[in-house]
């Protein structure tokens, strides 16, 4: 709009709230934006066409406000997230605001920064309603109920070109929590435009509730049931927390709803014996009852979620396994992973091969903790009160790793000790030998190894006579072993003799337990500086499981380490992370937005759900890099973005090789397709 049809839009705006303002009372509108308006004029005293500047909070306030907001934030992350994912292109921006209006969390576009706070569309607005006028955040706290406050509905002028929804959020005693919104800086003419912002905005808003409802009530057997079967376990809409005699302690919205005219004990809710809902998961195979509403005859399906066990701290045990697996708990195991799919059927096979001595190749990108399950075999082993010896085949010269492997005699060259040395396979007689990087051995020594594997004897440097070793032998590497060997640059014999069995570990991106790490790093952290009260806020959290991890595992370590040490207090925040997690954030929102897209296309044309996912460097958004920048690309590419390979070949370190993956603005961008040919599953790039 040009300056003189706001102005025009202001003007009529005024005289529309002046003419509502001299309507008696009891004639005025009955509507929500009706009541609002009221309560602006008669309550707040707000005046009729003032634009008042929005009350952005000042950093120590916020944190405040998202300490006490703390354990919410933590549940809501993947519903806030994933909506913003799916309404981004379309213009709107997310707030979640605490019970008072203030909001705790944002998503918006960078670029809009400033336009964006100008409007209150920003961490830290305070949206109350006495000091906004009506608007869909204050007023939604007001009328505890979800509404649309669309451009002229709003009481203040500096608002009318806005388009405002927003649903309310209640905990398990019916209290409000926080309020969910979506916003939009401009939007169509049209009211209705905004009806499926409104459901959208709703049925967030009640995932968010129900899975609030349950991480209070974890501890307690939770009753869930809904009027149809197949939707009851995944998503039953009524959710009540019970005591062991069948009291109901608490309810979700929709449950409370259902008590309203007839609050009794869930058994004479739904007309059935005690021990009859107890036995559901015992007594029905696929764990779902139907029951008889005794106030209405209702059929409804209901099925008890069972309360968690008490999990073990990682800074004094193993996290909690199934029980149902077939395998023994293994401390030093199980304590590596949460619940992961790959890692445990990692760890499965290690639980297997822990107890024999069958050689292993370790699998996975640099700073996954191929280190660390190496350790932990050895350490759950018959070996384990033999040595664990390691050496880092990529560490030491190549003039020198043939001695510190075998060792030497006296005399045997220049410099050496005077009575020689044991070399490392000497070492760890009767333990483990764990060769880090084997890729990076020299074929020389590739085929003296493969002597010390074949008849279990070494001869040191010097020496006439072998010496009998008797140690099991787990390498690791990054590399594609099976690539080296057809370039001839790792023997074949060697890796068939290496590989009596692949252990491979996902990076850290790619993990389902992220969360669980994060914690059990900490837990570590915490034991080892003495700093037990230390905790991550929930944004922090959340900015850690959006961060790509390149380093894996060992950059998440010493994030940790960065933030402990930065941290003023028991709390660490955002301010606390190292700049590259900053900016890394907007990166992360639109890679899951371009994934969600690349799978809604697949979904739509082959209609299956997707088999493969693959990754590259998203290069086609950058048209304006130089040579450098575009020969970046196809280095990554062309390494599936192994930043240490690709660091290698440029001959830089891997802080410099971020830099200019940053100064370019490069990422990497996920692709999940699926094909099919004969019949098959074929996966392929896009």
């Amino acid at each position: 709009m040009t300056c003189s049809t706001d102005a025009i839009c202001a003007r009529a705006h005024t005289q529309a709230i002046t003419e509502f303002a001299r309507r008696p009372p009891e004639s005025a509108d009955a509507d929500m934006i009706g009541r609002s308006w009221q309560r602006c004029l008669q309550q707040y005293g707000l005046q009729p066409g003032r634009q008042q500047s929005a009350r952005i909070v000042t950093r120590s306030i916020l944190k405040e406000h998202q300490e006490a907001a703390d354990e919410l934030l933590a549940v809501a992350r993947a519903g806030v997230n994933q909506l913003y994912a799916s309404i981004h292109g379309m213009g709107y921006v997310l707030l979640l605001t605490d019970h008072r209006g203030v909001t705790v969390q944002f998503h918006g576009e960078r670029h809009l920064d400033d336009h964006l706070r100008r409007a209150g569309l920003y961490l830290g607005a305070d949206w109350d309603e006495s000091y906004a006028g009506t608007c869909a955040v204050g007023t939604c706290i007001q009328e505890q109920a979800a509404l649309t406050c669309h451009r002229g509905d709003h009481f203040d002028g500096a608002h009318i070109g806005l388009t405002c929804t927003a649903a309310p959020i209640f905990g398990p005693s019916g209290e409000l929590i926080a309020v969910l919104d979506i916003s939009a800086l401009n939007s169509p003419a049209a009211r209705d435009s905004q009806m499926f912002a409104l459901h959208l905005t709703q049925l967030y808003a009640h995932m968010i509730e129900d899975a609030y409802f349950l991480r209070r009530y974890r501890r307690h057997l939770v009753f869930r049931c809904d009027d149809s079967r197949e939707f009851v376990a995944l998503n039953g809409r009524v959710l009540f927390a019970l005591d062991d005699t069948g009291e109901i302690i608490a309810a979700n919205t929709a449950g409370r709803l259902l008590l309203a005219d007839n609050p009794v004990g869930l058994p004479e809710l739904m007309d059935s014996d005690w021990d009859d809902i107890l036995a559901i998961n015992q007594t029905r195979g696929d764990g779902v009852q139907a029951f008889h509403l005794a106030s209405s005859g209702q059929t409804v399906f209901g099925t008890l979620i069972e309360p968690k066990r008490p999990c073990i701290s990682v800074a004094t045990g193993p996290a909690p396994v199934d029980v149902s697996r077939p395998l023994e708990r293994v401390p030093e195991l199980d304590c590596l992973a949460g619940d992961d799919a790959a890692m445990r059927k990692t760890l499965e096979q290690a639980k297997r091969l822990r107890q024999r001595d069958v050689n292993l190749l370790i699998l996975g990108e640099t700073g996954t903790g191929k280190d660390m399950l190496a350790n932990a075999i050895h350490a759950s082993s018959h070996r384990r009160n033999k040595p664990f010896v390691a050496l880092n085949c990529a560490a030491i010269p190549e003039s020198l790793i043939e001695s510190e492997l075998f060792g030497y005699r006296a005399g045997a060259f220049t410099g050496g000790r005077s009575k020689g040395a044991k070399g490392l396979v000497q070492q760890a007689d009767g333990g483990t030998l764990f060769l880090d990087e084997i890729g990076d051995m020299p074929l020389q020594l590739q085929t003296r190894l493969l002597r010390v594997l074949a008849e279990g004897e070494v001869t040191p440097l010097g020496a006439d006579e072998a010496v009998f070793v008797d140690c099991r032998i787990i390498a690791a590497t990054h590399h594609n072993i099976q690539a080296m060997i057809e370039r001839n640059e790792f023997r074949a014999d060697l890796y068939y003799r290496l590989n009596g069995a692949t252990l491979p570990l996902p990076p850290l991106r790619q993990r389902a337990d992220r969360e669980f790490l994060i914690r059990a790093l900490l837990a570590e952290l915490k034991q080892k500086l003495q700093r037990p009260e230390l905790r991550l806020r929930a944004d922090v959290i959340s900015a850690l499981l959006a961060y790509a991890w390149p380093g894996n595992v060992r950059e998440l370590v010493n994030v940790l380490a960065f933030a402990e040490a930065n941290s003023c207090d028991d709390v660490i925040t955002l301010a606390d992370l190292p700049e590259l997690l900053h900016s890394d954030q907007s990166a992360s929102v639109a890679g899951a937005r371009e994934t969600s897209h690349v799978l809604s296309r697949s979904m739509m044309t082959t209609g299956a759900v997707p088999s493969a996912a693959v990754s590259r460097s998203e290069s086609a958004s950058h048209p304006s890099l130089n040579a450098e920048g575009q020969a970046l690309v196809g280095l990554l590419d062309q390494h599936d973005w192994n930043l240490s390979a690709v660091a290698r070949v440029m001959k830089v370190s891997r802080p410099t090789l971020y830099r200019r993956i940053r100064k370019y603005s490069i990422q990497r961008q996920t692709c999940i397709v699926s094909g099919h040919a004969g019949g098959k599953p074929q996966n392929r790039l896009v």
